[in-house]
Formats: structure tokens, sequence, C-alpha cells
């Protein structure tokens, strides 16, 4: 699979216009492939010392996060549907109902393309979603994807449906925000774009708790695959769930 993932600034008042041009996106994308489509309105995004979703995509008053993914069956698939079919969704006479004000801004939004590297349990519906994003450095990849399946068997023992993460290989550098600097990447790390999800919120909380108190999750502080203090997390309510 191939997994596109997204994060973004969206203005509070155009949540339903996001929701709206969202189902568009999704209509074109499922009819050229695409498997999943989530997205996510923050909930629980706490402020981060280092790095943090708001920090991420250079939040402004008035904005909320979104941290949203696509699901595709392999990146050809995907890359096809971006070159054939991005015209012709944005002619959609439903998108021009919509008017010309876009509900966010696209300059500040990070995206990338992400290989799966643990994917355990099965779709949720996105009823609430964790997101995670995290640099990882190139050599440790196969360290960081055995610890990721461990702490993906704690997850669903504890009430989540699924764990997914994802390994960065299309993530492009942008002008102003990307996914490289939002976790301040050096020179030779990657970047992991990972979510767990959960049936509900309240689960997710209680979950989380027991998580915490598994001794499986206990870190091995010397031989750690990545830095923590760069990776950042938060809680998200989906607005919009299509797929499998």
């Amino acid at each position: 699979m191939y997994v596109n993932g997204y994060v973004l600034p969206v203005s509070e008042g155009s949540k339903d216009t996001y929701r709206a041009m969202s189902e568009i996106y999704w209509d074109h994308a499922h009819k050229h492939g695409a498997l999943e489509h989530v997205e996510a309105w923050e909930a629980d995004v706490p402020d981060g010392k280092v790095t943090d979703f708001r920090k991420a995509v250079d939040l402004g008053e008035g904005e909320k996060v979104v941290f949203s993914w696509v699901i595709w069956p392999d990146k050809a698939t995907a890359k096809a549907f971006e070159a054939q079919d991005m015209d012709a969704m944005m002619a959609d006479p439903r998108m021009k109902e919509l008017g010309s004000d876009m509900p966010f801004d696209g300059k500040r939004m990070i995206i990338g393309g992400f290989e799966p590297i643990v994917d355990e349990g099965r779709f949720g519906g996105g009823r609430y979603v964790d997101g995670f994003v995290a640099p990882v450095p190139n050599g440790n990849r196969e360290a960081y994807r055995e610890m990721a399946a461990k702490a993906a068997q704690v997850f669903l023992d504890h009430g989540a449906t699924r764990d997914l993460e994802a390994w960065g290989v299309d993530v492009p550098r942008g002008k102003r925000t990307d996914f490289y600097r939002s976790v301040d990447a050096q020179d030779d790390e990657n970047v992991v774009f990972s979510f767990v999800e959960w049936p509900d919120e309240a689960t997710r909380n209680e979950g989380w708790k027991k998580v915490m108190e598994d001794e499986r999750m206990a870190p091995d502080k010397d031989n750690m695959p990545f830095d923590g203090q760069r990776m950042y997390w938060g809680g998200f309510a989906p607005i919009l769930s299509k797929g499998a």
C-alpha cells in the first residue's frame, strides 16, 4: 500500500466547507483506486516545547489543525490520480458551488507519500485518531519498525482498533512548511507518519492510561531509534471517514 499523509491549517469557520470539499475529493479518488480516506479535526492537540502540530503548519488565530490520510493500493495508482484527475476534480460543479475561497491555506499544508512498515488491526472507521509524526535516522528503519510493531500490539490490547506506521518515500521540501521542517529533521533522518485508530474518545483516554502502565512500553533509553523530543502527536476527531 501507499499512504498520502497531510497536516494542514483550516479556518475554524470553514469546517463544513472543508468537509464538503473532502467528500468531493473522495468521490474522485475512490473512482481512481483510493482505498480509504480520513479527515480528522483537532480535539486534543498539546503544545510542545520543540515541535507540535500547530508549529508544523504555522497555525494562525482562528485556525484548527487537520490530520488526514488517503490510502492507495500502490504509489503508481496515487501518482496517476494526481497527474490525471486533479483538474477534473477542480472542475466538478460541486466545487464551484462551494465558492472561490479555499477553506485552508495550501501554502502551509504539509504533504508526503509514505510506505507502511507496520499495519496491525483493521480500519476502524476513524472514530477517534491519534496522529504522530517523528524523525528517524535512515539507518534505524528496522529498529524503529521492530519497536513500533511491539507498541502496536500494546495499543491493540488496550482498545485500539488499528495502528499504522509509514516510512517517508516521497516527501517534498516546501518553501514555508514541510514534514522535514516540522520535526527539525537532520540530513540523515527520514520522517515517519503514523496513526492509531480507536472506537471512540472514551476508549482512547482509558486505553492510553493502560498503555502507559504496560511494562512492554517501558523505553530502553540507551537504544531509542529516534528522538522523542522532536516527535509530535495529538488526538483528532474525524469529520470524514471513507473506505474499507
